[in-house]
């Protein structure tokens, strides 16, 4: 097949954030098999090196400049942003990273038949595709979580920016996404609580759940249990769900941990750490690092990753990830969606906390019995190797590329 997949985020390297990493690794099992050609944006903090490296991943490579983000401007151009979006049906954040160019050569690149298959990586992608595309060519969104769904739940958790607008929003959200699925041929949801979601929305739509993967390569079974009393948290840190998980969990879990275990120590790994991320670093215990070259080093130095979610959608990359390399996890009802990880019918692969008291019990066990950090982290690699590498996801997504749904 040709396949055309636009992703105004940049996917390389597949270290920056959990969209990056899903769009590079189905990218690259594609590009094996197919002739792939990738729409791209480039923002300010990318390398001509890595723009070479993504190059040599796909058979064409078609970048645009991001275009300037309108998000911090002033009242009168937000409340214009706002009128476009009951207008047109179309989220400011979409519209901010529309590129008139992007979208003129997305349509000549159809118009002229060199693709067969056009995918949307993440469902902000889903303004480049006409409606009229679908007659010509199978259109696919790859929705990564539901906008709407999200919405909902940090209204119903407390940690919306700004609650106001986004009570305003959630119905808009839900005409919004309820409208753009209908352009595309197939729908792809990472979870099933999405795929619920946005059948609900869509009860005539194809959707296919294809859950995240991880690079068995690039993180390997740790051979030693480092022991110690170190917790680490991984993840893009401008993340807004990212943000409020670790400023919950250093503000309300750790200073109880420290009672039991003062040399309790808390790593955050992740780019681009806002300031109210950088300001958790003056906090005894906690170490704020940024981005790194691989997160293995600091995953394998850690006794218990906890993934303390309140929101965000989706299967978190960062846990499977930290399963992946053989670290006992602790996390959330969020940060385990899609996993079965406990429970009479499921062998035991994780801790499950959602209050503060109960992160200090799942950790203190953690601390205090090898054992069952041994059997949790047998237990995760195992099920990541078979149920959620890139190579089976990519297989599902080449499925339905091809049409064959089921």
């Amino acid at each position: 097949m040709n396949i055309l997949m636009l992703s105004s985020t940049f996917p390389y390297p597949p270290t920056r954030g959990g969209t990056q990493v899903r769009t590079f690794n189905l990218l690259k099992y594609l590009s094996q098999r197919h002739t792939v050609t990738l729409a791209t944006q480039r923002e300010g903090d990318v390398t001509d090196a890595e723009v070479a490296g993504l190059r040599d991943c796909v058979d064409h490579l078609a970048i645009f400049e991001r275009p300037p983000d309108s998000g911090t401007t002033g009242i009168f151009k937000k409340i214009q942003r706002f009128g476009r979006f009951l207008q047109q049906g179309t989220p400011p954040n979409v519209l901010n990273r529309y590129s008139v160019e992007m979208q003129t050569w997305v349509d000549n690149w159809v118009e002229a038949r060199k693709c067969d298959v056009i995918t949307c990586e993440h469902s902000v992608n889903e303004i480049y595709v006409r409606s009229h595309f679908q007659k010509q060519l199978k259109t696919i969104v790859n929705v990564h979580s539901s906008i709407y769904a999200t919405c909902q739940n940090q209204l119903a958790t407390g940690i919306s920016e700004n609650s106001l607008r986004e009570k305003i929003n959630l119905p808009l959200l839900r005409r919004y996404e309820q409208s753009y699925c209908a352009k595309f041929s197939a729908i792809v949801a990472t979870t099933e609580e999405d795929k619920i979601q946005l059948q609900e929305f869509n009860p005539n739509s194809e959707i296919r759940v294809i859950p995240n993967g991880v690079d068995l390569v690039s993180f390997p079974n740790r051979t030693t249990d480092p022991g110690g009393h170190r917790l680490i948290f991984i993840g893009a840190m401008d993340n807004l769900a990212n943000i409020d998980a670790v400023c919950f969990f250093s503000n309300e879990v750790l200073p109880e941990i420290q009672k039991l275990y003062p040399d309790a120590t808390f790593d955050i790994v992740g780019s681009h750490p806002v300031p109210e991320v950088l300001a958790l670093d003056q906090k005894p215990g906690i170490n704020v690092i940024g981005r790194v070259p691989s997160m293995v080093r600091y995953l394998d130095q850690a006794t218990v990753c906890v993934v303390p979610m309140r929101t965000g959608f989706g299967i978190k990359n960062k846990t499977l990830e930290a399963m992946a390399a053989g670290v006992p996890v602790v996390a959330s009802d969020r940060g385990l969606e899609g996993l079965a990880v406990d429970g009479a019918n499921h062998t035991l692969r994780a801790l499950r906390a959602n209050k503060s008291a109960e992160y200090v019990t799942a950790i203190s066990q953690l601390f205090d019995h090898p054992h069952l950090r041994s059997e949790l982290s047998d237990n995760g690699r195992q099920l990541v190797e078979t149920e959620f590498t890139w190579d089976i996801a990519g297989k599902s997504y080449e499925q339905v590329c091809l049409g064959s749904l089921f």
